[in-house]
């Protein structure tokens, strides 16, 4: 009877150091809908495995807004304010101290990732997040067409150009006066940063600034990139194009209004809706390559990311390792409809049949590249400006490529300084 009391006692008070030891995390979430429902499924399985409680914590929807309020709350290192929160893809290098170093802790998950978003998350060979969902540039085109003209998709850029030409001056013969053969992103703006990475690196052009933090963009290929992208301007692409974000150029494409048109995965779906003037007519397939170089996309999408000040980091990890497995992605998959980061769940038979046009990106998540943002840091904003700032010189006349790239390399130089801070 004494062994027996003595081992109740002691599981007692075995019991009641752990409930000592039980924090409440708090992450990122939100408020309403099926964001909640998915958070809810997140908290149902943290608090299961990990007898931790869970709170969500509401961030404002605008990404500069939420940014700021991030930069708020770390620089009071707060660290009851989030404990797991997601951070855009260009966030990753500016955030890098306020983030804690994950490398020890995931370094098995690195091979079930896409390489492109992977690498984005790491800071001076050190691992600061890992993906959530992706998102990356890819070419939409109008399968009708093509097979009516009896072309082929366009795998370089100079085919593009004379597929386009083509057609638009066959369609234009036929009465469609407005028809175009490309649409993209042409406003001075970070989609234009996008649009402009992978035009020069398909080229063979580079990224702007390696991966060292060597500015790079000062070379023929990336010149001719540009020159190439201005050719088409009051061409095959509407000179409104200097104007157009993703809206713009979806609305002109899902209008019937063009044969082909550079865009996200989001408009793959809107463009199959059953509201949709070309609904069943869309192809997507990875960007063209430019002659010497290969299919390159821009990589969006948004990154798992722990606090550094973080009260207890090894459960924000545990979460984290849950909202980022396999199965929490494919739940995200069904209530959010967002892209998984995991390569093998773009063969798996249950995310197909919930979403089957994610076949179709498997290969163009494969491709992307990240902006420069990671090895810029803090000054990736200046940096994305002068990029896009400069391409818009080329594509409205004002600059000729060479121009553009040898007054961009000098002042992205001057950015930078001494270094990347």
């Amino acid at each position: 009877m004494k062994v027996r009391t003595l081992s109740m006692v002691a599981a007692l008070v075995a019991a009641s150091l752990n409930v000592a030891k039980a924090d409440t995390l708090r992450m990122e979430c939100a408020p309403t809908g099926a964001g909640k429902e998915f958070c809810d499924y997140v908290k149902d399985r943290f608090e299961t495995q990990t007898g931790h409680t869970l709170e969500f914590i509401e961030f404002p929807p605008s990404s500069d807004e939420k940014l700021g309020l991030f930069q708020q709350l770390f620089a009071a290192r707060d660290g009851n304010a989030v404990d797991l929160f997601q951070a855009d893809t260009v966030w990753v290098g500016l955030l890098d101290r306020h983030t804690l170093d994950l490398t020890e802790q995931v370094a098995e998950l690195e091979a079930d990732f896409f390489p492109g978003a992977w690498q984005n998350n790491i800071v001076n060979g050190r691992v600061k997040a890992v993906p959530a969902f992706l998102d990356s540039g890819a070419l939409y085109y109008r399968q009708d067409l093509l097979e009516k003209y009896g072309e082929q998709p366009p795998a370089s850029w100079e085919e593009l150009t004379r597929i386009a030409t083509r057609i638009q001056e066959g369609e234009r013969a036929a009465g469609h006066r407005n028809f175009w053969g490309l649409v993209f992103q042409g406003k001075s703006y970070e989609g234009l940063t996008c649009n402009a990475l992978e035009w020069v690196a398909s080229h063979g052009g580079g990224d702007f600034v390696d991966s060292d933090g060597q500015v790079t963009i000062d070379n023929a290929r990336a010149a001719r990139a540009l020159d190439m992208a201005a050719g088409w301007v009051g061409t095959i692409a509407p000179q409104g194009a200097l104007g157009y974000m993703e809206e713009e150029a979806r609305a002109v494409f899902q209008n019937g209004g063009a044969l082909f048109m550079r865009n996200w995965p989001y408009a793959y779906v809107l463009a199959q809706a059953d509201n949709s003037p070309v609904k069943g007519k869309v192809g997507v397939m990875p960007l063209p390559s430019g002659a010497e170089g290969e299919s390159v996309a821009a990589l969006g999408g948004w990154q798992w990311s722990v606090s550094a000040y973080s009260k207890n980091p090894e459960a924000a990890v545990a979460l984290l390792k849950i909202v980022s497995d396999a199965e929490a992605q494919k739940k995200a998959l069904q209530l959010v409809g967002v892209a998984p980061s995991r390569v093998a769940l773009y063969e798996d038979p249950e995310v197909l049949a919930m979403a089957p046009y994610l076949a179709e990106f498997r290969d163009i998540f494969a491709n992307a590249r990240p902006r420069p943002a990671t090895q810029t840091r803090g000054q990736y904003a200046r940096v994305s400006n002068a990029i896009y700032n400069a391409t818009y010189n080329v594509l409205s006349g004002r600059s000729s490529g060479e121009q553009a790239v040898a007054d961009l390399q000098s002042r992205l130089e001057r950015i930078k300084g001494k270094d990347w801070r």
